[in-house]
């Protein structure tokens, strides 16, 4: 049996890919026999509590609240509570540079975990979900936030073991930056987040609620961020406005917010665009199986990281999304999505349009799609190769 210290910026209750990869992992990890100890902030209206320990339903999986605002008061004790556990510990970093606080400039936070590394001996192992701002793309503010993401990724790199990362790409952008250190790094994808519910009455009864003339439903699962709600509001007016009898099914956070912007451009879509807001889990997963297929635009394009493709992926629902700089090559050598590049909107409609009229490129998607997520992105493989990694 091993011992896991995850060491995360969100957590259940708290809302957001990273909280739900880490509950992921924490408990598939714990399923497998290992004692996993999570440490994160407080969720809303808690205190941490000096060894306040909270046991969860799965045996071997703990939580620790202890991170509070990351400040170096709230390190210390989280320190502290670490100490009681016998060394060398293993730290399983949860990064993404906006997660820690302070403006997503926390190198108190980074300094925090070289200490352990260097003087308490824990060893360190970071999971990269995002790297770092990018130079040029915003105010010089933005890039003085970017040159300060670089400085922590130096301080970082200097107190890791291994980096994992939830896209190839990535090594790239870090690598130049371990400064000649022999780092491994290793891929480490994202997987679902939604079980695949059974339940045909459930999902009929759904398609009759949006679609009840038996009209194909076009679904899009997501977070609505600024790019992908822009993306949405050019190719969705383009599919609805030349495609009579169709209706676009919009899921999750932010949904409402993105269908109110899309009929207020477009009245004459009201009533054929539809927005569940956020849903329970075995709630989403029925309005996800509910739909024909599902659009998923990303302004970098489709990769490994992204949770709301592993959705459609393991629900076998036929997926039309982007290819963009970050795309890998597995999207198109495994034939599980359709694609169109990032900047062609006319071609990405096509690709809608041409899906909708052919049940057996439908079936075809499904099929590689549910066989890509359980070859490569099952949350069981990336256990293993958690449990597996030699440091």
């Amino acid at each position: 049996m091993g011992e896991w210290h995850l060491i995360t910026s969100e957590y259940p209750p708290q809302i957001g890919g990273v909280s739900d990869y880490t509950y992921m992992v924490a408990n598939g990890l714990a399923a497998a026999g290992d004692e996993v100890h999570v440490w994160c902030p407080t969720a809303a209206g808690e205190t941490a509590k000096e060894s306040d320990c909270e046991a969860t339903g799965e045996s071997g999986l703990f939580v620790h609240r202890e991170l509070g605002q990351f400040t170096p008061a709230d390190l210390r004790r989280a320190g502290n509570l670490l100490d009681k556990f016998s060394a060398p510990r293993r730290l399983l970093v949860q990064w993404v540079p906006h997660g820690y606080g302070y403006q997503s400039m926390n190198l108190p936070f980074c300094a925090w975990l070289w200490n352990r590394a260097v003087r308490r001996r824990d060893v360190i192992e970071l999971m990269v979900h995002e790297p770092y701002l990018a130079f040029g793309e915003g105010s010089w503010k933005q890039n003085g936030v970017a040159a300060v993401h670089r400085l922590m990724t130096m301080v970082l790199l200097n107190s890791a073991r291994r980096v994992w990362m939830s896209i190839p790409t990535w090594e790239s952008y870090w690598r130049p930056y371990a400064l000649g250190r022999a780092l491994p790094f290793q891929w480490l994808p994202v997987a679902s987040n939604i079980k695949v519910v059974d339940d045909t009455d459930g999902i009929r009864e759904i398609r009759v609620r949006y679609a009840p003339a038996g009209e194909p439903i076009v679904g899009h699962f997501g977070t609505y961020n600024h790019h992908i709600t822009q993306l949405l509001l050019k190719c969705v007016p383009a599919l609805l406005l030349h495609r009579p009898g169709c209706t676009m099914l919009l899921l999750g956070y932010g949904s409402q917010r993105a269908r109110d912007e899309l009929t207020r451009n477009y009245p004459e879509l009201s009533g054929r665009v539809q927005a569940t807001g956020t849903l329970d889990a075995r709630d989403l997963s029925l309005h996800i199986s509910a739909c024909d297929l599902l659009i998923q635009p990303y302004i970098d394009g489709v990769s490994s990281r992204r949770t709301s493709v592993m959705v459609g992926l393991s629900h076998g629902v036929p997926i039309v999304t982007t290819k963009g700089k970050l795309t890998e090559s597995l999207w198109a050598e495994s034939e599980a999505v359709s694609l169109a590049p990032v900047e062609d909107v006319t071609a990405f409609v096509n690709e809608i349009r041409a899906l909708l009229r052919d049940e057996a490129k439908q079936l075809s998607l499904s099929t590689a799609a549910r066989a890509l997520y359980e070859e490569r992105f099952d949350v069981k493989l990336i256990v293993a190769a958690l449990r597996e990694a030699t440091l």
